[in-house]
């Protein structure tokens, strides 16, 4: 299957459907030689990323930023054709949505705090000089950025007090 074919499914796909299928095909593109650990990894820089509200309010929109995964530097046209790979992609996107999902002290982490990754032996990014988290495999795991969910909205108060009551509402 091609990544052109891919990304068009997700983007037809209503949301949070589509999530999954973002996640693990960047998870393919980025780490599909990788162990399941590292693929982890990989999906977790993703989901952070998302919950932080930076890239994007999906995990479809963080993966298809300008220049942020290989969803955006990989040639459309690519076939994906290692079909084992792909099933493990698939299943890490979910097992990693799923854990995601927990509040954020009950997540099994493996890259905590980790907001980018390179492949160093093929890369050398401006911010690879920022604290390194771990290396899992061939990619390194930084801390860029400090990412925390956005802060919800206060919830307004009304002062009940000031509301007519209900039998001055029914007044003529």
């Amino acid at each position: 299957m091609k990544l052109s074919f891919v990304l068009w499914l997700a983007s037809v796909l209503p949301q949070p459907a589509a999530d999954p299928l973002c996640l693990a095909t960047t998870i393919y593109l980025e780490a599909r030689d990788q162990s399941s650990l590292g693929q982890r990894a990989v999906a977790e820089v993703a989901l952070r990323r998302r919950e932080s509200g930076q890239w994007g309010e999906s995990v479809c929109d963080v993966v298809t930023a300008r220049k942020q995964f290989a969803p955006t530097i990989v040639n459309p046209g690519l076939r994906m054709k290692n079909l084992r790979a792909w099933e493990r992609a698939v299943q890490v996107a979910f097992e990693a949505q799923a854990d995601w999902q927990l509040p954020a002290g009950e997540r099994k982490e493996v890259v905590p705090g980790a907001s980018h990754f390179a492949a160093l032996d093929l890369a050398n990014p401006s911010w690879a000089t920022y604290p390194q988290v771990a290396t899992i495999g061939d990619h390194t795991f930084f801390r860029v950025q400090r990412l925390t969910p956005p802060k919800a909205a206060p919830v307004p108060t009304v002062n009940v007090a000031a509301l007519p009551s209900a039998t001055q509402r029914m007044a003529p």
